[in-house]
């Protein structure tokens, strides 16, 4: 058998695959660089929407929610809580519990990222149909829903 035909890259799949991989990356590193003038890095972006949209929620549940490890989260919450975005407060019925809530000001920033967000959004979507956007949307929840680790 001839080996080049082994090769991964010359299916189809493989470069599907890669295009979306490179996507992905483009993007992420498009808001890297548009929440620059905010101070404002994407991991963190992250933790005040799910804030703004949970608020109350636990460390733990936060790292679940973002798909990453605790010790992740601890490392992102003291950054937060110096620039006074973030507040952590003990749970009444558990006080090993910690909460996590937005600030005052934490929301207002959230708010701003929000908007250089849904305008990088806009861009990128604006170069596909909704119909697109829709058939795209659906690949892209079936392979996260075939790579969801039990």
């Amino acid at each position: 058998m001839n080996k080049k035909q082994d090769l991964p890259w010359d299916s189809p799949r493989f470069r599907n695959w890669v295009a979306v991989a490179r996507a992905c990356h483009s993007v992420e590193r498009a808001l890297t660089v548009a929440l620059q003038p905010l101070d404002l890095k994407p991991a963190q972006l992250d933790v005040l929407m799910n804030l703004y949209r949970h608020p109350g929620m636990s460390q733990h549940d936060l790292a679940r929610k973002l798909l990453v490890g605790r010790s992740n989260i601890t490392m992102l919450l003291p950054q937060l809580e110096r620039r006074a975005l973030v507040r952590r407060e003990s749970d009444e019925k558990d006080r090993r519990v910690l909460r996590l809530y937005l600030s005052q000001s934490g929301e207002a920033l959230l708010m701003r990222a929000l908007e250089v967000h849904m305008a990088l959004i806009e861009k990128v979507m604006a170069t596909s149909s909704s119909a697109d956007c829709d058939f795209v949307a659906e690949h892209m929840r079936r392979i996260s829903e075939a790579l969801k680790v039990e």
